[in-house]
């Protein structure tokens, strides 16, 4: 599946296709022929040296990855993987770079239908300042210019190429995983007024519920101001109407009680405990008496063998997600119901990825877990 070409997406030119084209093959050798090895090698080499050098098997994921980080073709098999992270985005920050001028002259908009609030005086969190999330270079604070849009543009290619095509062509499935997959079979007679879309990026979950939900009062946060610029431009351009600020979801300027629906995509992970409790929080306080709560991320480590827990925490160590983990250990459906749902109003389901198309036809492809609360 091409990605679809929208007037803020960086063009590239033939020798910057074929790089793309390398960094997904590579990705692809790596999760196909490389990545299945590390098993093989846990359970014939590294598991038995461990319990010679210690008495005992590994008794967790830690130990697993201590053990297996012992071993010649693990530490091959990371390497590469960080490898083909950064080759990814230098690959798409160079074709950034050769047009720099020509996206920010893009994402001048005269007369939106949304809107775009930024604010210059809000203080960032230490873990933006301090973690380049999954390897990004600058994370989504990154500006090197008035009106940068490049942090924007970075993630916009960059997630295509890192998930090799399979969110869809905008990059939109987890929006609509939700909207199809379990508000509209969950939720049937759902009509949300105002709805909230937390750690937004760039939009790409967030254009389905203006689209989905035309009524409504669409508002995306986040705390990164280039890629606020340039997902307020990307939607103007693909005709949603969305009202993007700068703010951080653990504290924000909305008045109580606003919203009937608030969501997020692949975000939590990306919160220390401190900030996901707060987060939490704020939530309840923004939800209208009956409004739902959506994050769609990662389930826990509860049931997960270890072997299982060490090679999903590989990105804890070695791709700049060190709350990936932490965040699998806690238990967020009593941390959510801690902040003020209530135990009898939030829970956790899977629901298949993808979207169902106006033919009726379904592209799901895969599944998703999803964080669900009800404010009383």
């Amino acid at each position: 599946m091409t990605q679809h070409v929208h007037p803020l997406l960086p063009r590239e030119n033939d020798s910057e296709k074929s790089r793309g084209r390398f960094v997904q093959a590579l990705k692809s050798h790596i999760a196909n022929r490389v990545t299945p090895g590390v098993p093989e090698l846990y359970e014939h080499r590294a598991r038995d040296g461990w319990e010679k050098e210690h008495g005992e098997p590994p008794r967790n994921r830690h130990e697993v990855r201590q053990s297996l980080g012992q071993m010649s073709y693990y530490r091959l098999w990371s390497s590469l993987r960080r490898t083909s992270q950064h080759l990814l985005w230098s690959t798409v920050a160079d074709c950034i770079e050769r047009q720099a001028k020509e996206l920010r002259d893009a994402a001048k908009i005269e007369n939106p239908v949304g809107s775009l609030q930024l604010n210059a005086d809000l203080q960032l969190p230490w873990y933006q300042w301090d973690v380049d999330i999954h390897a990004m270079p600058g994370g989504y604070r990154g500006e090197y210019g008035d009106d940068d849009v490049f942090a924007g543009a970075l993630y916009d290619r960059g997630v295509y190429l890192y998930a090799m095509g399979q969110m869809g062509a905008l990059n939109d499935d987890y929006g609509h995983s939700i909207i199809d997959n379990y508000l509209s079979v969950e939720h049937p007679l759902f009509s949300p007024e105002h709805i909230l879309d937390i750690g937004c990026t760039v939009g790409h979950a967030t254009l389905p519920y203006a689209q989905a939900f035309p009524a409504a009062e669409v508002h995306g946060i986040d705390l990164g101001a280039p890629v606020l610029r340039y997902g307020h431009a990307r939607a103007e351009a693909l005709g949603a109407r969305v009202h993007f600020s700068q703010q951080n979801c653990e504290e924000t300027d909305f008045p109580d009680e606003k919203f009937d629906l608030i969501v997020s995509h692949i975000v939590l992970h990306e919160l220390p405990p401190e900030a996901l409790r707060r987060t939490f929080a704020e939530c309840h306080r923004l939800l209208k008496p009956g409004g739902l709560m959506v994050h769609a991320d990662f389930p826990g480590y509860e049931g997960v063998d270890h072997l299982s827990q060490s090679m999903i925490d590989w990105d804890t160590y070695n791709n700049h997600e060190p709350f990936w983990g932490p965040m699998r250990d806690m238990d967020l459906v009593e941390e959510s119901a801690a902040a003020g749902f209530g135990s009898a109003n939030v829970g956790s389901v899977v629901v298949p990825t993808g979207r169902i198309l106006q033919s009726g036809k379904s592209q799901q492809s895969g599944q998703l877990w999803l964080l669900v609360g009800q404010k009383p």
